[in-house]
């Protein structure tokens, strides 16, 4: 029995687009929320909690759906369709509303600029400003002559203009070229300053907040339309003992589709913090258009209903074999009933191993745009390709070696091997070699796909072919629950003190491999080697 490849690679577009648009969502929505809109981490946490929220009614609902929804194209394929489209389209309406919100923060003149100023350090609006400069021009440009170099906490404490024109957003070597490293100063003066600033402007005028919350609404319903039966697909077209190996080609389908981001990103320069206030029209459409470009690919080589056929004519032809075998009469090759006492209980450890490891991941991804900005004063491209780059190359690897030791014991690996990294991360800082965050973000890369792999095919083994939908749906409703509350709860910790992060997600991390040691059921059944079941593999498409 083969996997056939070049099905799931295909099958695979839909999960690459859903990556492609979740990368890009969570490396930008936070930056927006903070810089544009001037949010505390915590009420951004909130707002990045709403996919969540939604995703635990949709993602149920819209996954048993599909499974009693009969087309021509499919059960999967007209929730993908439909949601895609919607997605792209209204994410690009996100980057029109972003636009407009920049335009009331990002010119303003001096003397305006400095009176806020004199609001949020409960300061007197002391600061001289040349009279060239009393036109308008850019925030950015604005902040770095207002603040000052002066390692002195009260902003009211500099009084002469002098002191004020110290400031530079990056630091200066022995031979007086800018460094890529972002000053103290700037993090602890220009950076709350600028988002005191934009709150400011975003109270007097809420309503293009409230338009970017309706907007991304949306966008998220959009997105959970379609995710679980994107999800679903893989195990409709995919034979049960195969469905470890299917699962790492649409991870790293998947990964494909979070690293074209992360380029993306490094070309637009979404990380530098120069940048915090960029307009996103081009970057966000340039998203939405690989979306739509994912999703023709999709649409015109899929064809799930003969694929599913296929894949349910090897499991039955694979149950006749291991009967034959035994010497026992051939079990069903899908379940009939309800699940035993013995599989309730492996299913209600699984989801709750996903949800732990979801609370330390989750709070990590969300909200490293952040942290690498403001404690490390590291682009987080880069680290963050590292990570997907180190995944991508794991994958088929991870997916071979767990038909092999199994995939509780392969997740336990990579459970431990996750917690080290987001253990040892927790210790850097500015002045740390990158080298070593690259290498602890590899570790974490690797860490997430030899989970990954094996976890979503342990839940759907317990299921059968009519339910795969609804078992998927329990899936994400265990990860949406997690980070329904990791980006406000991580939110709480960050804005007390930073760099709780990463010892954050290690505690949660760590708590999964517990859970995880009580699962008992989910394991694939073994593979009957057969010449005349490997059809699959070279069927025509």
């Amino acid at each position: 029995m083969k996997l056939n490849y070049k099905r799931t690679i295909l099958v695979g577009f839909a999960f690459f687009l859903i990556c492609l648009f979740w990368q890009a969502y969570d490396n930008t929505i936070p930056l927006i929320l903070t810089n544009k809109f001037g949010m505390s981490q915590t009420w951004s946490g909130v707002i990045m909690a709403l996919d969540n929220i939604l995703a635990l009614f949709l993602l149920p609902v819209f996954g048993a759906l599909s499974d009693r929804v009969k087309t021509k194209s499919g059960r999967r394929t007209p929730f993908i369709m439909i949601g895609t489209i919607l997605a792209a389209v209204l994410f690009v309406g996100l980057s029109i509303t972003d636009a407009k919100q920049l335009t009331r923060v990002e010119n303003v003149s001096p003397e305006q600029y400095k009176e806020s100023l004199a609001v949020i350090y409960d300061a007197d609006p002391v600061i001289s400003v040349p009279e060239a400069e009393k036109d308008h021009m850019k925030l950015g440009e604005a902040i770095r002559h207002v603040f000052s170099g002066s390692k002195k906490e009260k902003l009211h404490d500099l009084k002469t203009r002098d002191e004020f024109l110290a400031i530079e957003m990056y630091e200066v070597d022995e031979n007086g070229v800018e460094t890529t490293t972002v000053t103290d100063d700037y993090t602890k003066y220009v950076v709350p300053a600028r988002n005191a600033y934009a709150w400011q402007q975003t109270v007097k005028s809420p309503v293009t907040l409230i338009f970017f919350v309706v907007l991304l609404l949306g966008v998220l319903v959009s997105m959970g339309i379609f995710r679980s039966p994107a999800v679903a697909l893989m195990p409709d077209v995919t034979p049960k003992p195969l469905r470890s190996k299917g699962n790492a080609i649409i991870n790293l389908m998947g990964s494909f589709g979070g690293i074209t981001v992360l380029v993306l990103g490094m070309i637009f320069k979404t990380g530098n913090a120069k940048n915090a206030l960029m307009n996103y029209i081009p970057f966000f459409c340039t998203v939405a258009g690989i979306m739509v470009i994912a999703l023709v690919i999709f649409r015109l080589t899929v064809k799930e209903p003969a694929w599913a056929l296929d894949a349910q004519r090897i499991d039955e032809e694979n149950e006749r074999e291991l009967a034959k075998a035994a010497g026992t009469a051939p079990e069903p090759a899908e379940k009939t009933g309800k699940l035993s006492r013995a599989e309730r209980m492996s299913l209600i450890f699984i989801l709750l191993s996903v949800a732990l490891w979801y609370m330390g991941y989750n709070a990590v991804t969300s909200k490293y745009s952040v942290y690498a900005s403001s404690v490390l004063a590291k682009d987080y491209n880069l680290t963050l390709i590292i990570a997907q780059a180190a995944a991508i190359i794991s994958y088929i690897p991870i997916g071979i070696i767990s038909t092999k030791l199994g995939r509780k014991k392969t997740i336990l690996a990579g459970v431990v091997m996750l917690a080290v990294a987001f253990g040892a991360a927790g210790f850097m800082r500015a002045n740390s070699p990158t080298l070593l965050m690259n290498i602890l973000f590899a570790l974490a890369g690797i860490a997430w796909a030899t989970i990954n792999v094996n976890s979503f095919p342990m839940v759907v083994e317990l299921a059968s072919s009519g339910n795969v939908g609804k078992y998927t749906g329990y899936y994400y409703t265990a990860s949406m629950a997690a980070q329904v509350v990791t980006p406000i709860l991580s939110g709480i910790f960050l804005d007390i003190r930073f760099t709780t992060l990463f010892p954050y997600a290690t505690m949660f991390v760590a708590l999964a491999f517990v859970t995880m040691l009580f699962v008992r059921h989910g394991d694939a059944k073994p593979q009957v080697a057969k010449d005349k079941m490997e059809y699959l593999a070279g069927a025509d498409d």
